[in-house]
């Protein structure tokens, strides 16, 4: 079993405190515009439902384009320096938001967020596998991914109140502060040499050029399977995260500050429960599975499915919030396993550039669609109708995970 000696330890503890911490800001800044969807929509910008969701796409399209750049440049370069840099450079673009005077310029400070989120989405989650072995990795992803759920919902909470209290603007203006703070605490933190773990064979060559070494990851049948699943549940959370304060005012009557932090609640609770459940579980059987990782991630999917349906489906209170706590824990147990799953497939010197490509490929067909997809929806028909469409993707994230975990069996067996 692989250990680190107590100063290292120490290093790591810190690193993920820090990187946890900045993590949750992420979130904050990237969900804070989906609390003010409907000012915005009622606003001097007057914007449709398809511009919404299109404010995702940008900074999403930006993200994941952006990510691979990175994903090299984390593999070879100093990576707490392109942490600290990416922090600041979205905090900057964030509270840019709140000077827009046009749908382009909102759009185009939303894209901005993307440059620097990207540094930071690549490079903290291959710096986290560094510093800590293998068989630790479930936890430590779990701890450095609840910040997702509790940051998101920090972002419709603070948004929301920030709305109803001093408009839209002021939201974005004070969200992009603490950034800049963060910012220098990440780029102060160590770098941890690469680490062996439980990681498949490395991909034919070493070295090669950006190009080469992305197709080679590409390849790599483990982690393309887990990436295929990622992608169907990423365009699911996409989706719900951008329009379920939408859905709820809308479709099921909450008035617009409740739903915000009705739902903000639910993703802190849902997603800490969750998040620390499905980590410490994928460890756990590791122990006695080597597809324990994409077990956990399929079956708590596949099950999360038919539970959402019911959520966007049934009109009383009690059981369509029930259903969405429930669902919602389901989903976020994927997120440390299937993180672990990707970085394990690959070897230490791959793992920035294989979070880029699992960053980009999981946006392409995910999150980048499914907002504006939804919103066009929404404008034909209506967002009631929009939202049928998330069960079914989430059934299909399940079922691709459960598929990759069966081959990765069989071929463990054959070996």
């Amino acid at each position: 079993m692989t250990s680190i000696s107590p100063v290292s330890a120490r290093s790591a503890r810190w690193a993920l405190a820090v990187l946890t911490l900045i993590n949750l800001f992420n979130y904050l800044d990237r969900y804070v515009v989906s609390a003010l969807v409907e000012s915005l929509r009622h606003s001097d910008l007057h914007l449709s439902d398809f511009q919404l969701g299109s404010l995702v796409t940008a900074f999403v399209v930006v993200y994941m384009t952006a990510s691979p750049v990175f994903g090299i440049l984390g593999d070879r370069g100093k990576r707490p320096r392109l942490l600290g840099a990416g922090v600041a450079v979205w905090s900057l673009a964030t509270a840019a938001g709140g000077f827009a005077r046009s749908f382009v310029s909102l759009f185009a400070a939303r894209s901005a967020v993307g440059i620097g989120e990207a540094a930071y989405g690549t490079i903290a989650p291959a710096l986290l596998a560094d510093a800590f072995p293998a068989e630790r990795r479930g936890r430590v992803f779990a701890v450095f991914f609840s910040a997702i759920p509790i940051g998101s919902a920090c972002g419709y909470i603070f948004g929301g109140w920030m709305d109803q209290r001093f408009g839209w603007r002021a939201a974005f203006f004070l969200a992009g502060v603490p950034g800049l703070l963060l910012a220098i605490l990440a780029a102060r933190l160590a770098d941890p040499p690469g680490r062996d773990g439980v990681s498949g064979p490395a991909p034919a060559g070493s070295g090669g050029s950006p190009f080469q070494r992305y197709a080679e990851l590409a390849r790599t049948a483990p982690f393309r399977r887990a990436v295929l699943g990622y992608a169907a549940y990423t365009f699911a959370l996409g989706a719900l995260a951008f329009w379920t304060p939408a859905f709820l005012e809308r479709v099921r009557g909450v008035p617009r500050a409740d739903a915000t932090i009705l739902f903000g609640a639910i993703a802190v609770v849902t997603g800490f429960t969750g998040t620390f459940a499905g980590g410490w579980l994928g460890d756990r059987l590791l122990r006695r599975r080597r597809q324990a990782y994409l077990w956990v991630s399929g079956v708590s999917a596949l099950a999360a499915a038919p539970v959402a349906l019911v959520a966007f489906t049934a009109a009383s209170r009690p059981v369509y919030v029930a259903a969405i706590i429930v669902s919602e824990t389901l989903l976020f147990m994927s997120t440390g396993p299937v993180n672990s799953a990707i970085v394990n497939a690959v070897p230490p010197d791959r793992r920035a550039s294989a979070i880029a490509l699992s960053t980009f490929a999981i946006h392409l067909f995910g999150d980048v669609p499914s907002p504006p997809l939804l919103g066009a929806i929404s404008d034909a028909t209506s967002l009631a109708t929009a939202f049928l469409i998330v069960p079914a993707v989430i059934a299909l994230a399940g079922i691709i995970w459960i598929w990759a975990a069966v081959k990765g069996t069989e071929i463990a067996l054959e070996i």
